[in-house]
């Protein structure tokens, strides 16, 4: 388990807290395992019905910590087993939102069922501006549930979505008081717990369909962005990123 991981558990709600606070929360390898473990105990335990995520200090994630990302492939390899096991979990997800939701960070919350998310936060999905591809489904997912034209502002261009765009778009639930966020979060995820399992979660599975076609595009964009990684385009952009200048790509 990562020290930057907190778990915790009260009458049959297992929280995810993602608490690296001065890095806005930006995973590495080690919180993916820490992540992935949870969910997986969750889903091992029947008197387990809801999975709370959230975040501590003023963001909830800035995605991959990008040095310890490219620091070597077992980075990535953590990363994807995460998305598979939060695309895969069979019970209900609830999120708590507040500030920035970078890169997975935002994808991760197309698996959710309940985003509640305070005034301040902002969701982005860089991929492109980094030369490299989306992941965690949202390729499918994201045009499914905001429509083309939204998801190709998130997507194409890496343009932020303001809570208020969010939604509007649909991408959360309801925008909530930041002082109450957490709180109110945690009572939908207690009356969750008080619902009738077995129908909940075949409501759930129903409304999330066969999750086939979900899988084979995680994994044809697991695929490209490896190999996106390796181009001479995420190098300038990583580079630039780093060196905090503008990257400068070719064409042709």
């Amino acid at each position: 388990m990562s020290e930057h991981v907190a778990i915790s558990e009260n009458q049959g709600v297992i929280e995810i807290r993602i608490d690296r606070p001065d890095k806005k929360n930006a995973l590495t390898g080690a919180m993916y395992r820490a992540m992935t473990a949870a969910l997986a105990d969750a889903a091992s335990r029947p008197e387990i019905g809801v999975v709370l995520f959230a975040g501590e200090g003023d963001a909830f994630c800035a995605g991959n910590d990008l040095k310890d990302f490219m620091a070597g492939p077992e980075g990535g390899a953590a990363a994807f087993d995460f998305i598979f096991a939060l695309a895969l979990f069979d019970k209900p997800i609830v999120a708590a939102v507040q500030g920035l939701a970078v890169g997975v960070g935002a994808t991760m919350l197309l698996h959710c069922d309940l985003v509640y998310a305070a005034p301040d936060a902002r969701f982005v999905m860089p991929f492109v501006n980094l030369g490299i591809v989306a992941e965690a489904g949202s390729s499918l997912l994201a045009p499914a549930r905001l429509g083309h034209a939204k998801a190709a502002a998130l997507l194409l261009l890496g343009e932020p979505m303001d809570a208020d765009a969010a939604d509007r778009a649909g991408l959360v639930t309801a925008i909530v008081p930041a002082d109450g966020l957490l709180a109110h979060a945690r009572a939908k995820a207690a009356a969750l717990m008080a619902k009738p399992p077995q129908a909940l979660m075949t409501t759930r599975r129903l409304m999330k369909g066969d999750p086939a076609p979900l899988v084979a595009r995680i994994e044809e964009e697991a695929a490209l962005f490896r190999a996106a990684l390796a181009s001479p385009e995420a190098q300038e952009a990583f580079a630039a990123f780093f060196e905090k200048r503008a990257p400068v790509f070719r064409r042709g």
